[in-house]
């Protein structure tokens, strides 16, 4: 990638806070890759202290932090509530650049919740009630009757919230920036703060 895209060979073009040169990076995702380039990787730890990571989509963000929509009871979310911790990665092949973010997790408000829970397609939200996500499945068909079920409960109405549906936010204290170099030459900028109201001071790291 040459300077104008990358944002980070040229001191003078980088900025000083990171989510303009990750508003930058997501626009030029968003023109590019085929599919999801809000898709991000999320990795969470168990009590035991193993790691886990899967795919989700980032639904919003802003200076506070990169918000995406889940199940409490699931894996993730029953995680996420107890550690408080997670790190997300992007990774944009079309570009050839990636953003690692570690930090600090809070469930978002209920009214952010309720907002983005009332965009969702309709199947999506009654998919959402019935799912016990991350639990046994002993057979498809459960699932099916439970959403034709909460159809017809709701048939001419607004689905509801359920109280176990919310979103999390990662208030980020490290963002990495990565862009593809010839011959394994990258470019890598952190970003790093100390704590959440800090100033954000930038490193740059050998590739």
């Amino acid at each position: 990638m040459n300077d104008e895209t990358s944002g980070l060979r040229n001191n003078d073009q980088t900025p000083e806070n990171p989510f303009v040169l990750f508003n930058e990076w997501l626009n030029l995702a968003v023109a590019s890759e085929l599919n999801d380039p809000s898709a991000m990787s999320i990795a969470s730890v168990d009590t035991q202290g193993m790691p886990n990571v899967r795919i989700v989509l980032m639904r919003r963000f802003d200076e506070r932090g990169f918000c995406f929509f889940t199940n409490f009871e699931s894996q993730k979310g029953e995680e996420l509530l107890v550690s408080k911790k997670a790190a997300a990665v992007f990774h944009w092949k079309s570009l050839r650049k990636q953003i690692r973010i570690r930090g600090e997790v809070e469930p978002v408000r209920d009214a952010e919740a309720d907002e983005y829970f009332n965009s969702r397609p309709r199947g999506s939200q009654i998919a959402s009630s019935a799912s016990k996500q991350s639990q046994p499945l002993p057979d498809r068909k459960e699932f099916e009757d439970a959403m034709k079920a909460l159809e017809a409960k709701y048939e001419g109405q607004d689905v509801p919230r359920p109280a176990h549906w919310s979103g999390f936010r990662i208030m980020p204290l490290s963002i990495e920036f990565w862009d593809d170099g010839e011959f394994r030459t990258h470019d890598r900028l952190r970003f790093d703060r100390d704590k959440l109201d800090a100033e954000w001071e930038t490193v740059r790291l050998y590739p």
